[in-house]
C-alpha cells in the first residue's frame, strides 16, 4: 500500500488537519489519481460508519500496537505511530473498526519493511477484498462490527459498548451455502478482538456471506447440544 493511498485514506476519514489538510484538499482538486483514490476510500469505508454510535478503542489497544512496534525496534517508527494514533483518537466521530482498519493497513509502511510485522494483520491482495458487516443488536442502539482481513484469515470483532450480563455468552456463526453452521468464536463484550478464521470458511467468504449471533450458556454452545436462539444477523459487504 503506497503512501499516497494511506494519505487518501486519512483524508477520506477526516483525520488530516492544518497544513496537511489544506495540502490534501489542493491535491484532490488538481490530481485526478489522488481524487479517485479518495473517492474509492469514501465508498469503501462508508458502510462502516453508517449509523454506528461513535466510540474509540480502549487505551489498551493503542498500548498493544505501540508495544508491538517497540519489539521491532526504531524510535522513529514509534514517533510516527504516536503521531497517527493522536489523529485517530481525535477523530471521535469514526467507528473503532474504521480506525483499526487504517492502522492495520498503515503499520507495515511505518515499519519501513517489506516483511510482515509479526502479529500485525496485513492488507488483502488485489483479488481478496476486505469484507465488513454491521450487526444491530435488537432493542439497543448498539451493534457489532465485523471486519474480515483475508491476508491473515482474521476476523476483527468489535463489541465496544456492549457489557456482559454474567449469565449468557453470544457466539458468532458463519452460515455456509450448505451444511452446518461454523462457529467463529465468542463475542468479548467491550473489546475489539481478532478471531482466527478456519481455512474452509476463509475460502467461502464473499460479498453477501451471512453471519448470525446466538445466545448461549457461559462458555459458548455445549458440545453435543444444538446452537441457541439466533438473536442477530448480518451480511458481509466488500469495502
Amino acid at each position: 500500500m503506497t503512501e499516497d493511498r494511506i494519505l487518501a485514506a486519512e483524508y477520506a476519514l477526516g483525520l488530516l488537519e492544518g497544513e496537511e489538510l489544506l495540502a490534501a484538499r489542493a491535491r484532490e482538486a488538481s490530481d485526478t489519481a489522488f481524487a479517485a483514490d479518495v473517492g474509492q476510500w469514501q465508498d469503501r469505508l462508508a458502510p462502516l460508519a453508517d449509523a454506528i454510535h461513535p466510540r474509540l478503542p480502549r487505551a489498551e489497544v493503542w498500548q498493544r500496537i505501540e508495544a508491538q512496534l517497540s519489539s521491532n525496534g526504531g524510535t522513529a517508527n514509534i514517533v510516527a505511530l504516536q503521531r497517527s494514533l493522536r489523529r485517530w483518537q481525535w477523530a471521535g466521530g469514526l467507528s473503532a473498526a474504521a480506525a483499526l482498519i487504517l492502522a492495520f493497513l498503515a503499520l507495515p509502511q511505518m515499519l519501513g519493511s517489506s516483511e510482515p510485522a509479526q502479529g500485525i494483520a496485513q492488507g488483502p491482495t488485489a483479488d481478496q477484498p476486505i469484507l465488513a458487516a454491521n450487526m444491530p443488536i435488537e432493542g439497543t442502539p448498539l451493534r457489532l462490527d465485523f471486519t474480515y482481513l483475508p491476508g491473515e484469515d482474521s476476523l476483527l470483532v468489535g463489541a465496544v459498548g456492549l457489557t456482559a450480563d454474567g449469565v449468557h455468552d453470544h457466539e458468532i456463526w458463519f452460515v455456509p451455502p450448505k451444511g452446518d453452521l461454523v462457529s467463529l468464536g465468542i463475542v468479548t463484550p467491550g473489546k475489539i478482538v481478532a478471531h482466527s478464521v478456519p481455512n474452509a470458511v476463509a475460502r467461502a467468504l464473499h460479498d453477501g456471506s451471512q453471519l448470525v449471533l446466538t445466545r448461549e450458556p457461559l462458555g459458548g454452545k455445549p458440545a453435543g447440544a444444538d446452537a441457541g436462539p439466533v438473536v442477530a444477523e448480518a451480511r458481509f459487504t466488500t469495502i
